[in-house]
């Protein structure tokens, strides 16, 4: 926006989009993920950006992301005590800490807080950084190795940072989690548990129902006996030949 003053100062915003895991720098326009641990395909958001103008004017565009899985072994875990937002802001620099202090190339895969939304992300006081580390041959340094030489650079690396930051700053290896189940595995498994516990109930109905109805079977069948024994036969003939009365006897008055 060519604009100077108010009607110059741009702010972005996430109109729409599929999911939570999506936020984005009203400032910058950066997007960034919150968490899209275990989840891969691609997800629509649609982005805004509008002036403070005294007559606002706003334009929108969509954003299309892929989220690829990844099956590497060699993901390293770095938890530094800043604020996400701090670290994302920073986050090309933390890179080059890292690939001075360790002499390899830095892949970032992630940037990760254990806080979700997005009004917590400037209180939570720590940070994960997971990426893999290649060697000159680009093939991918072994996790151990890099947590190794995290260790002996530990000292040397926070200083680095501490400039970055301009603040006091500490590092620690964290253990990488075991990828959690997809959502559609996670409805499968509540499905499939739901459909279990519907036919099991049903099937109980099913029993309880045919019970119910042998014991009324067998109610009804006393009963008739009970009635056909208060009745003469009426086929029975009485010594002129003729059909016997139909009529109750006296005792069943």
């Amino acid at each position: 926006d060519p604009d100077s003053g108010d009607n110059g100062l741009l702010l972005y915003s996430l109109v729409s989009s599929e999911t939570n895991e999506f936020d984005i720098n009203e400032h910058t326009g950066q997007i960034f993920t919150v968490s899209v641990a275990g989840k891969v395909g691609t997800f629509h958001l649609e982005v805004q950006a509008s002036d403070s103008g005294t007559r606002r004017l706003t334009a929108r565009t969509n954003v299309s992301v892929t989220v690829d899985s990844s099956s590497s072994s060699n993901i390293v875990m770095l938890v530094l005590n800043q604020k996400i937002n701090v670290v994302e802001r920073n986050s090309d620099e933390v890179k080059r800490v890292l690939e001075d202090k360790l002499e390899w190339n830095v892949y970032v895969v992630s940037l990760y807080s254990k806080e979700f939304e997005s009004k917590a992300r400037s209180s939570t006081d720590e940070t994960q950084v997971n990426f893999i580390a290649f060697d000159e041959a680009h093939q991918e340094v072994p996790a151990e190795d890099v947590k190794r030489k995290l260790r002996e650079q530990k000292s040397a690396i926070e200083l680095e940072l501490e400039q970055v930051f301009s603040a006091s700053v500490s590092t620690a290896i964290g253990e990488a989690a075991a990828t959690p189940a997809s959502p559609e595995l996670v409805a499968a498994i509540v499905l499939g548990a739901l459909l279990a516990a519907t036919f099991v109930a049903f099937l109980a109905y099913v029993l309880l129902d045919l019970k119910r109805k042998r014991k009324s079977g067998k109610q009804d069948l006393v009963r008739k006996v009970e009635i056909t024994e208060g009745f003469d036969n009426p086929w029975a003939a009485d010594e002129n030949g003729s059909v016997k009365s139909l009529e109750k006897p006296e005792y069943m008055n």
